[in-house]
């Protein structure tokens, strides 16, 4: 059969590529392209951000093809995404997708600066709704509920996949997602719902247990606000910590102001309860009640706040339930306005939450055997002092994969790094400063799984610790000799 230069190009029409201003003509199922332009390099500016208020890491972009859709996959469905990539050498031929945090709601630009200034292709998106830590798209859109709690990043997914062969005339050679807390979710929700559109996923301090997560970020302001008595005052938390770095410290053998591994920790806060009245100093029987209770979580529903953590516990022990917690509940559960949540029992309220959005929102199925086989690697991190999202949530769903995979299929494909004295997502005492998407693309392209990744920890722009990160239940361990600041003087090892 003869073969024309026309049959060539018609069956080929990607083959070289649409180039940034061509893609805006590209035709997809339920989505319009609203914009395809080149951006010079620097000349980023974020919408609706002010001139002078620009994230820094703006300033340092390369070149890149910016491209803007709107996703409909449903009627009521408005999905806002955006897809960067790297013009021509610069790309290093791969997509790595970015979560968001919180109700989303905006496009996590800061996040595609990173992965953009590092060589990837990259996308985000709204989630469907406008106006970020924002309920008010819920009441009477359920398909905005789906949108959020695991279409939009699939949707997305796709699009920005059609979206890089379209530029390039290639597809990405590997698929990455990368997401902290609403983003840890999304992405343990890919590898659950979607396991054929990522190579590898990040999922730091993950929000995948939504109903019993919600519940326990509830009850803990019950607890704290059940009477004026137990409220432990926000000028406490600090003594609170400063007397748990005390008692459990050295338990690694290096007194370093951080817990190594607080679920080693035995620490009672009725060591600070006052012997008269009550005082800057001390703590109330009643207040004591409260952290011992804040320490426990709500009667074995979900863990509860580890030691090291109280410096942050007024987003959970404040005077108002944290927002988006306080807003699952009132407006996905009762579905009530005016839902009081000092009504709130545990029990009894998280058993309803499980029935009513438990299978459109948690994301806690251990079988990942269908993301695995594709060889699909997980990376997953969690900072052992998050004030918000309970540390042993992510040890306690790494365990039922273990359990439920087998013991080999994990050592290959899954792991886990719980950073000491990490808050949520970054920050806090520990080495906070780390580059999860190295080590998981080399372990994806290069088969060299992470047993242990380098951080450290920066503290005005100038680096003063460094520590291996250890793949868990390893931990890292001082060798005896050198300065304690040094990562070369530790090793891994399950103490």
């Amino acid at each position: 059969m003869k073969t024309t230069l026309l049959t060539l190009i018609c069956s080929t029409p990607l083959a070289f590529g649409l180039g940034c201003e061509g893609v805006k003509d590209l035709k997809l199922g339920n989505t319009e392209i609203t914009a395809a332009e080149t951006v010079a390099a620097r000349a980023f500016q974020q919408p609706g951000g002010a001139k002078g208020k620009q994230n820094p890491a703006f300033g340092k972009l390369p070149a890149f093809c910016r491209v803007t859709a709107t996703l409909t996959p449903s009627s009521d469905s408005v999905i806002k995404i955006e897809v960067w990539m790297p013009v021509g050498a610069a790309w290093n031929a791969n997509l790595q997708s970015v979560g968001n945090g919180a109700w989303a709601g905006t496009i996590s630009y800061p996040a595609m600066a990173t992965a953009l200034t590092d060589g990837y292709a990259t996308a985000s998106t709204d989630t469907g709704h406008l106006g970020g830590n924002a309920a008010d798209f819920i009441p009477g859109h359920p398909e905005k509920v789906i949108d959020f709690s695991y279409r939009a990043i699939h949707e997305m997914t796709v699009a920005a996949k059609r979206i890089i062969e379209a530029n390039y005339g290639r597809a990405a050679s590997k698929a990455y997602f990368n997401g902290c807390s609403t983003g840890g979710r999304q992405a343990l929700t890919e590898v659950q719902r979607y396991p054929a559109d990522y190579d590898g996923i990040i999922a730091g301090a993950a929000a995948n247990y939504s109903t019993n997560l919600h519940g326990a970020q509830v009850w803990t302001a019950t607890v704290a606000n059940r009477d004026p008595a137990t409220v432990i005052p926000a000028t406490k938390f600090a003594l609170l910590h400063d007397a748990s770095i005390k008692a459990c410290d050295s338990l690694d053998g290096v007194k370093d102001g951080v817990i190594e591994n607080p679920m080693r920790c035995r620490f009672d806060p009725k060591i600070l309860q006052c012997k008269a009245a009550d005082a800057p100093t001390c703590l109330t029987a009643a207040q004591v009640e409260t952290a011992r209770r804040t320490y426990a979580g709500p009667n074995g529903l979900f863990p509860g706040m580890e030691p090291g953590s109280e410096t942050g516990w007024n987003t959970l022990s404040g005077q108002r339930p944290l927002g988006i917690a306080d807003e699952t509940y009132r407006y996905l559960v009762f579905q009530d306005p005016k839902w009081d949540y000092l009504t709130f029992d545990a029990e009894r309220d998280i058993a309803r939450a499980k029935r009513v959005i438990g299978p459109l929102m948690n994301s806690v199925d251990p079988n990942l055997r269908p993301f695995f086989y594709r060889g699909g690697k997980l990376l997953m991190y969690h900072g052992w002092a998050d004030p918000g999202i309970a540390p042993r949530n992510s040890v306690n769903y790494f365990s039922s994969v273990v359990k439920t995979v087998g013991k080999s299929a994990a050592e290959d494909d899954i792991r886990l790094f719980m950073v000491p004295g990490m808050g949520h997502c970054g920050g806090g005492d520990g080495t906070s400063t780390f580059n999860m998407m190295a080590a998981l693309s080399q372990w994806v392209e290069q088969g060299h799984a992470p047993e242990s990744i380098p951080a450290s920890r920066v503290r005005s722009g100038a680096t003063d610790r460094t520590r291996p990160l250890c793949a868990w239940p390893q931990v890292a361990v001082y060798d005896g000799a050198g300065s304690t600041d040094e990562a070369s003087n530790f090793s891994c090892a399950v103490r």
